[in-house]
């Protein structure tokens, strides 16, 4: 199987309403993001080969099916949250086919309580690049069509807190550029799963660290004019039209932490997010203010950038020693 199976359709139904009804199916699936869409169809694929290899079914698979997978998963060396994410996809690929989710039964979901408590459910995260080793990544950035990308790319993706998907998303048209700084509209993001859309500001920076010039310069370097603002560049020099895929604000990130001499396997293209969160945190912005520009919809959420940010701060051991 190459991909989620079809949301399932009701037989004997009149052909007049197959139009209808194949564009009913089209807005199902869109009830979940692309990314959504293809991460749960890999992990799905992993289940069904694991079944295939072992004689059993995967669709419909039953609890104890699901259960001894996750147990093999644990035992490869996978982490809780990967499995969490793995028995979404199966729960998901049974519910597009019309069939009972096996991730329901208490067997599945007493394996993966054991397998988080055994192994942990802590998350691995990502350096964030915070303003000193985010113009240090800066300052690494060639004159050349790459570096006026990659620099445009780091600072936009550090001054609007945006997620990978979301910048790489940005056209030409939902970027204007006013006095205090940059206005750019957020069509899709994965707080707004509706596409209702969303306008944050980007403040303006100071010398190197200026997004506004930055992305100014890019622009008018490539030519660019509309559509794609970030976009992949040939060897030749050649920018393309196509998007950037957002694994390239990735390798874009680590390789500008590499070139400041910063360890490139702990920063990520969140790392762009977090430092904008974590240093707005240090500085004392407001948690409100901050979460105009992230987007976030809880507050719990930013209390761990501004944990992070204030862990020495009035520390109770301070001049103890």
């Amino acid at each position: 199987m190459s991909q989620l199976p079809a949301v399932a359709e009701t037989a004997n139904l009149p052909a007049e309403i197959a139009p209808d009804l194949a564009a009913a199916v089209g807005y199902a699936k869109a009830e979940k993001s692309a990314a959504t869409r293809r991460a749960y169809g890999t992990d799905f694929r992993l289940f069904q080969a694991w079944c295939d290899a072992k004689g059993v079914g995967a669709l419909p698979a039953s609890a104890e099916t699901v259960a001894a997978y996750l147990a093999h998963g644990a035992g490869e060396g996978a982490k809780a949250s990967t499995l969490g994410r793995r028995v979404a996809a199966i729960r998901y690929a049974h519910k597009l086919a019309s069939l009972p989710t096996p991730t329901d039964s208490e067997k599945v979901k007493a394996t993966l309580r054991g397998i988080r408590r055994t192994i942990g459910a802590a998350k691995v995260k990502k350096a964030p690049a915070v303003v000193d080793r985010l113009k240090a990544m800066v300052r690494g950035c060639s004159d050349t069509l790459a570096g006026k990308r990659d620099r445009a790319l780091i600072l936009l993706g550090f001054g609007g807190a945006f997620r990978r998907s979301e910048l790489v998303a940005l056209d030409v048209e939902h970027v204007t550029e006013s006095e205090e700084g940059l206005r750019v509209f957020i069509g899709c993001s994965k707080t707004d799963q509706e596409a209702e859309g969303v306008t944050i500001a980007v403040a303006r920076g100071s010398g190197e660290a200026c997004p506004v010039a930055a992305i100014r310069d890019w622009l008018d370097a490539s030519g660019i004019e509309s559509g794609p603002i970030f976009r992949p560049i040939n060897k030749s020099g050649v920018v393309g039209a196509d998007r950037l895929t957002a694994q390239s604000v990735a390798l874009v990130v680590k390789a500008h932490a590499e070139r400041a001499g910063l360890d490139a396997k702990q920063f990520a293209g969140h790392s762009l997010r977090s430092g904008f969160l974590t240093s707005a945190a240090g500085k004392g912005a407001s948690i409100f203010k901050m979460m105009d520009v992230s987007r976030h919809k809880s507050v719990d959420t930013l209390r761990g950038y501004v944990h992070d940010a204030e862990l020495f701060k009035d520390h109770a051991g301070a001049g103890l020693l």
